[in-house]
């Protein structure tokens, strides 16, 4: 009986994970005020962390260049930012965020400013599975009108990437916990870090940003 409650049980989480990762259809974005933009240049401001990891907002900055370069932006590298705003005593992301954009513009000359705010960030353990997640979201604002040019979010956890044990609910447990304690030790957040920033701010992905004038892609989307 135990036995029988204990498979059912088993069968009954695979079902939520599966149904889980469903997403529905998204809306076409909106890129009018993107288009009439044409930015060329972004200053990645210090993401606002709201999760409860304090390493967060390094994991997510350090990997944010990456993909917009790819994507055909000028970067303002952000050790230059970072440094610029302790010189002018700003440190606390809510409040760079909060400064009026012709400020930024004037400071540092770029087009467009993005603004992130990491919403999860780390490793949980959740009874038959050990997850790492890091989930963001992002504004891309015009520093020349202050309009909103585009906004979006994403998410990467390392249950994309696990088979599911199959030696019995105890076999999961197991799994789970061994999971978190090397992701944990290993920072596998970083990595997921990675995944997000890609996803979230790489152009060509469905609702992303478009290509930047240094793209072969630039106006084609």
């Amino acid at each position: 009986m135990i036995a029988g409650k204990c498979k059912a049980l088993a069968a009954a989480v695979l079902v939520l994970l599966v149904t889980g990762c469903a997403t529905q259809p998204q809306k076409p974005y909106d890129y009018a005020e993107f288009k009439a933009a044409r930015p060329a240049s972004i200053l990645v401001l210090p993401p606002v962390n709201t999760s409860s990891e304090v390493i967060a907002p390094y994991g997510m900055l350090a990997q944010a260049t990456e993909p917009l370069a790819e994507s055909g932006y000028y970067v303002i590298p952000v050790s230059l930012a970072a440094a610029t705003f302790r010189q002018n005593g700003l440190s606390n992301p809510d409040e760079i965020h909060e400064l009026p954009a012709p400020k930024l513009r004037e400071i540092f000359g770029a087009d467009a400013a993005l603004y992130i705010k990491i919403t999860r960030y780390g490793t949980s353990y959740q009874v038959v599975q050990s997850e790492t997640l890091v989930a963001a979201e992002a504004r891309l604002v015009d520093l020349r009108s202050g309009k909103l040019l585009w906004e979006g979010s994403a998410r990467a956890s390392s249950l994309e990437q696990q088979q599911h044990n199959s030696n019995g609910l105890i076999g999961m447990l197991v799994s789970a916990v061994i999971n978190q304690i090397v992701n944990t030790t290993s920072d596998a957040s970083y990595k997921m870090a990675g995944i997000a920033s890609h996803r979230l701010l790489r152009a060509g992905n469905p609702n992303g940003l478009l290509h930047g004038p240094r793209s072969p892609q630039y106006q084609k989307d």
